[in-house]
């Protein structure tokens, strides 16, 4: 997909990775972006935003959204949630609950409600920004986290397959630590989000249907074919 003259909505799109990708976007010739997040006073103004209030994870409000956004070509589901724990702890379930509306069943809301505008467009795309933490679980503390991305992941390959019909290209976003506010309290290098952005669009351009975004999601990725496999609990 060619980015010039698109127009993009990013959701999530007031700080960290979609506020990156917003500025990218604009830089790279798209005709507008509609920036939403659940309070539009957070997103930063300037030429070519536009502002909307959406959360992903209320289905009637997705809908009526999709039903005056004819022009969008472009579909970033960026919005997710943190969190960390043990998957046995008391208040386990409620957070994956939370997790899977929002990373998992939100993207997937969003790519329904449009998909029929997408095929409208001569030239139409989603970006599905995921986690290396699909592929990996850091022990009592990413375990429903994980699982979201982890199912996120496997849809993001469905729709792929199922959008290809209509040419409306996947890609798939995969990507570890981001200098951003969900990470902050996390030790370690983190990836600048302009980067990642920056990356994920010159991708999108040359075709591609997954990214992975730095060394470390390229090593957990890699791991996946050890001997034996990173998942079974090598980051334990």
């Amino acid at each position: 997909m060619k980015l010039q003259g698109s127009v993009a909505l990013v959701t999530g799109a007031n700080r960290g990775l979609g506020a990156a990708f917003v500025r990218t976007l604009l830089a790279a010739g798209a005709a507008k972006v509609y920036a939403a997040a659940r309070d539009p006073s957070t997103i930063t103004a300037q030429s070519g935003v536009v502002p909307v209030r959406l959360d992903v994870t209320s289905p009637d409000q997705i809908k009526a959204f999709a039903r005056g956004l004819g022009d969008v070509s472009l579909l970033v589901n960026n919005a997710g949630i943190g969190g960390s724990g043990p998957v046995l702890a008391p208040t386990a379930i409620e957070l994956l609950h939370q997790q899977f509306e929002t990373n998992t069943v939100g993207p997937l809301r969003m790519a329904q409600a449009f998909a029929p505008i997408l095929a409208a467009h001569n030239g139409s795309a989603v970006i599905n920004v995921i986690s290396a933490l699909s592929w990996a679980t850091l022990p009592s503390v990413t375990g429903s986290y994980s699982a979201s991305k982890a199912a996120a992941w496997a849809l993001s390959n469905a729709m792929r397959q199922e959008l290809k019909g209509q040419s409306t290209e996947v890609l798939s976003l995969h990507v570890a630590f981001m200098d951003t506010d969900m990470a902050r309290g996390v030790p370690g290098a983190k990836t600048s989000p302009d980067d990642v952005a920056r990356m994920t669009i010159d991708a999108l351009e040359a075709g591609q249907s997954e990214l992975l975004a730095d060394d470390v999601t390229r090593n957990v990725h890699a791991g996946l074919t050890a001997v034996p496999p990173m998942y079974l609990g090598m980051l334990g």
